[in-house]
């Protein structure tokens, strides 16, 4: 009887071993193949809102959503691949081929079928009752608004099997919006972050683009809302861009946003920061007059004026107003080359504004320093230096504010689990230029679209801009492309003398036009009809 129980008892372990080892051993590889899976806790990560100022809003743009992961253990499949597949395209929509190859791979204790699949699909696939299909949930990243200011959002991608922030807000704002400050003070819940950005603003200013890049057949571009005041962004867009939602379906490079991280020579367009050096520090007036011959010759170089025409006798109104090469050469000459390069520092250029998003670059103004006298003269009109959108329309922007340079800003408040919130508070960064040359700018570039630019007129409004054609540089072989080929660029700000707004226009490589006051002055006028009636701003003509 000893004998019978002790072999008995040896049996029950013998089974139990077995049972464990070998006859579950698939069962429990599922469950180590779900556990190792990146499953990374995102319940706790922090909303992103988008602002709606008509109404005091907030519209969410990034949140965590419980989706539904159908997926395999291949080991565990008693039905011929071929024929699971075929249950289960006529239920989930996915191509039978693709199902089959993913279920015929050897060794797959856990393969992913399909995400993010609804509650009555995961219902018909319960009912079929497959040996080795299963269903599981997952907390995933989702963007409800879609492309909609993606390259300003980012997206929540994988470091291993950690999630983490990849480019835009996602990356700059991870340890606020995952809760690593927050589990210091053991309080592990992330933040939600509410943005500059405007709803509506940003909506309009990529459609806006898209109309303009199918208009001119560019490959790219780009549109910026600053308010001047506040350094605050209301709108940001870059094209092409891509869908967070889908990120693993595109390029890397839809992932870099042009605007803060993307450099180009400016042209015409930096004429009003030279011009502001030059009244700023006195050694010229709006009526300063010089005679412009056409050309220059600046050690041996020849600079000419864009219509390569001589224009005689002019003021310094007339330089901006005309687009005059020459006239911005005369302005440098006149500062000095020591004086250039300490305005152009001081507006920001060569240098990372702060902008709270990822990967921003600070430009190039590196052959500021060689001590060349031609660097000097081209930089003038803006070649031979390079600047991101985002500095060129804060340099505007700090024209548009009297002279104050502001910390652009693309975060409005943080808001905490408690629900305390932070608030982030406008800064300004410098002041280039007084505060009386800045009204003189504002009064030049008021003159120049009143003069010139008919379609960026708003009638009983006072409107302040400049252009841009810029050639491209060739990487290959040096100097420009050919004449054919320019990026576009229009900035400008309203009403000219307080200014709600700041707008930069920018366009890649378009096609069947010539210069940017042709292509993008109507754009421009239609924004800012639009952004002034947005904001309800009263005439002041």
């Amino acid at each position: 009887m000893f004998l019978i129980l002790v072999f008995l008892v040896f049996g029950l372990v013998f089974y139990r071993l077995l049972d464990l080892t070998v006859l579950k051993r698939s069962d429990f590889l599922t469950t180590a193949g779900v556990q190792n899976a990146p499953t990374t806790d995102l319940s706790k990560r922090g909303k992103i809102l988008i602002s709606n100022y008509s109404d005091n809003t907030q519209i969410v743009a990034a949140e965590n959503k419980t989706v539904n992961i159908l997926y395999s253990n291949n080991e565990n499949l008693t039905d011929p691949a071929d024929d699971v597949a075929g249950k289960l395209d006529k239920i989930t929509g996915i191509d039978r081929s693709v199902l089959a190859a993913k279920l015929s791979e050897a060794g797959k204790t856990y393969q992913v079928l399909a995400d993010g699949i609804s509650d009555a699909v995961t219902g018909q696939i319960n009912d079929l009752k497959i040996k080795g299909i299963y269903i599981t949930t997952q907390i995933e990243r989702d963007y409800p608004l879609g492309t909609l200011a993606s390259q300003e959002l980012g997206f929540v991608g994988f470091q291993g099997n950690n999630r983490s922030g990849q480019y835009g807000v996602e990356a700059y704002y991870d340890d606020v919006l995952s809760g690593v400050k927050a589990e210091k003070q053991n309080n592990p819940a992330g933040s939600d972050i509410v943005l500059t950005i405007d709803k509506n603003i940003q909506e309009k200013i990529e459609a806006t683009l898209t109309a303009t890049l199918k208009k001119w057949k560019s490959p790219s571009g780009t549109i910026i809302v600053q308010d001047p005041k506040t350094g605050n962004i209301l709108g940001m867009v870059s094209s092409p861009s891509f869908d967070p939602n889908h990120y693993s379906d595109f390029d890397l490079n839809r992932f870099i946003d042009p605007a803060v991280q993307s450099l180009y020579e400016p042209g015409s367009s930096f004429k009003p920061v030279t011009m502001s050096g030059g009244i700023n520090t006195g050694a010229v007036t709006p009526n300063t007059t010089y005679t412009d011959t056409g050309e220059d010759d600046i050690d041996g170089r020849v600079i000419k004026n864009f219509d390569e025409k001589a224009h005689g006798v002019k003021t310094m109104r007339q330089v901006l107003e005309l687009s005059l090469n020459t006239g911005a050469v005369f302005v440098e000459g006149k500062m000095g080359d020591d004086a250039f390069l300490n305005d152009v520092v001081a507006f920001g250029f060569g240098q990372k504004t702060g902008i709270d998003l990822s990967g921003e670059i600070g430009g190039n103004i590196s052959q500021l320093y060689n001590n060349r006298k031609i660097n000097f003269a081209t930089a003038s009109f803006g070649q031979g230096i390079a600047v991101t959108p985002i500095q060129l329309i804060n340099a505007y922007s700090a024209i548009a504010n009297n002279g104050r340079l502001m910390k652009p800003n693309i975060v409005k408040e943080i808001i905490a689990p408690d629900g305390s919130k932070q608030e982030i508070t406008p800064q300004i960064i410098g002041s280039p230029i007084t505060e009386e040359t800045a009204h003189t700018l504002q009064s030049m570039l008021t003159d120049v679209v009143d003069i010139g630019f008919d379609k960026a007129r708003v009638q009983g409004y006072d409107i302040a801009g400049k252009t841009g054609t810029a050639q491209i540089p060739d990487p290959v072989n040096g100097g420009y492309l050919s004449q054919n080929v320019f990026i576009h660029n229009f900035l400008g700000f309203a009403p000219s003398y307080n200014a709600r707004f700041t707008v930069l226009i920018k366009m890649d490589r378009p096609q069947g036009i010539t210069f940017a006051s042709d292509s993008l002055s109507p754009v421009f006028g239609e924004l800012a009809r639009y952004l002034i009636r947005y904001f309800n701003v009263a005439p002041t003509r």
